[in-house]
């Protein structure tokens, strides 16, 4: 499993690197002591999972997440422990706290979810208050992230569901299903059209009428995934 270790502290890298050789399963691809360089680390080298800190010169290990569409699963290293709701709120796996002890990191590392082992289910359970539905996950065709929770769109209902859009993606066939920008993933299958926006980003004209902005760097990869 790829690993990117983002922190402005070398000292601090040095230490996380010298924990998990112990790990021959994690392999550190990169580092990063910025925000802004780690954005160009994970567009280049799509790290299964970051190691971040938290307070960074410049931008936080919070608005770094801010700025991703794909968000590779998180695991948060910093000397500060006033930041751990906020951390799980943004779906992190883990927020450990510097110095890092060995018996914490395996457990964060025991968290991770490799690709290969994640299970996408033809039909799913979905309950909105006293509403319960079986759907069929072929006639989601919109998943909006709403803060922590997420609504689904099929049919003509729209419940709001208890669960993060980065752990409903996990789920979901990247075949089918396309991360539109920070919060919405759409059903390729049914896009009835695109249009280009004045601005370039593309839009998504759904079946059902609703229109869905794609982001400018999501915009590229859908030409790139979709052209000839």
């Amino acid at each position: 499993m790829n690993a990117l270790i983002i922190d402005d502290e070398r000292i601090a890298r040095q230490e996380l690197k010298r924990l998990l050789s112990a790990h021959p399963e994690i392999e550190i691809v990169g580092e990063a002591n910025t925000g802004e360089q780690a954005l160009e680390l994970i567009a280049q080298l799509s790290p299964d999972v970051i190691f971040l800190d938290v307070q960074m010169p410049g931008m936080s290990g919070f608005e770094l997440l801010e700025q991703l569409d794909d968000v590779p699963q998180v695991i948060f290293t910093t000397a500060y422990d006033e930041y751990a709701l906020k951390a799980f709120e943004v779906s992190a796996l883990d927020y450990l706290v510097k110095p890092v002890a060995p018996a914490r990191l395996s457990a964060a590392i025991a968290k991770l979810r490799p690709q290969q082992h994640r299970v996408r289910p033809e039909r799913v359970f979905v309950k909105d208050g006293n509403h319960c539905w079986l759907v069929r996950v072929s006639d989601i065709f919109l998943l909006e992230s709403e803060g922590n929770y997420t609504r689904l769109h099929f049919g003509n209902e729209r419940p709001l569901i208890c669960r993060s859009l980065a752990a409903l993606e996990e789920r979901l066939d990247p075949a089918v299903f396309f991360r539109a920008g920070r919060k919405c993933i759409l059903n390729l299958k049914r896009v009835e059209s695109v249009e280009t926006g004045i601005d370039g980003h593309l839009i998504a004209k759904m079946r059902d009428g609703k229109n869905v902005e794609l982001s400018r760097r999501q915009s590229i990869r859908f030409r790139e995934a979709l052209s000839l």
